[in-house]
């Protein structure tokens, strides 16, 4: 199986392209979808849809897998990051691919086994689990292949995450 993982943003949308197969990973690819702050809202909202579209059309995912967002400062940040998610979420369902979301706090418990493992822990586990030589950054790569992780680690649960 096939697993698009995303931590969803509007400056850094971090994405990880992970392989797994009889509860072995295989990292296919990770970076980051990186929007300017001089374009306009809507012209980033395309760069980070027309991004996603095209790592999508070549990793042929059969699931993505997107953190939920948690707010509780900022609501104009949170509405921002919101729309941008709403469009990451349109990518996949415009592929024809299973959309999943996990809560920051499930991701926790799907990578490290604890729900309120800090961010550290969570990346430490995302090196090891996936052989990695060091820490992806930014932090919303890691994060991206943290929700990829969950999601394979979810196993028989899995529908119970589907977006519907």
């Amino acid at each position: 199986m096939i697993i698009f993982g995303i931590d969803p943003g509007i400056a850094i949308v971090g994405y990880g392209v992970l392989e797994y197969t009889g509860n072995k990973f295989k990292v296919l690819d990770y970076g980051a979808v990186i929007t300017e702050p001089k374009d306009s809202f809507p012209i980033r909202l395309k760069l980070v849809y027309e991004g996603l579209t095209e790592l999508l059309e070549k990793y042929k995912p059969d699931a993505v897998a997107i953190e939920e967002l948690f707010f509780n400062k900022n609501v104009k940040t949170a509405i921002t990051v919101g729309q941008a998610r709403g469009v990451q979420m349109l990518a996949a369902v415009n592929k024809g691919i299973d959309l999943y979301e996990y809560t920051p706090l499930q991701v926790k418990q799907g990578v490290v086994g604890y729900g309120r493992a800090e961010k550290k822990q969570v990346q430490e586990m995302v090196k090891l689990i996936l052989n990695l030589k060091k820490v992806p950054k930014p932090d919303d790569v890691a994060d991206a292949l943290a929700v990829a992780i969950c999601h394979a680690h979810s196993g028989s649960f899995r529908d119970s995450f589907k977006v519907k």
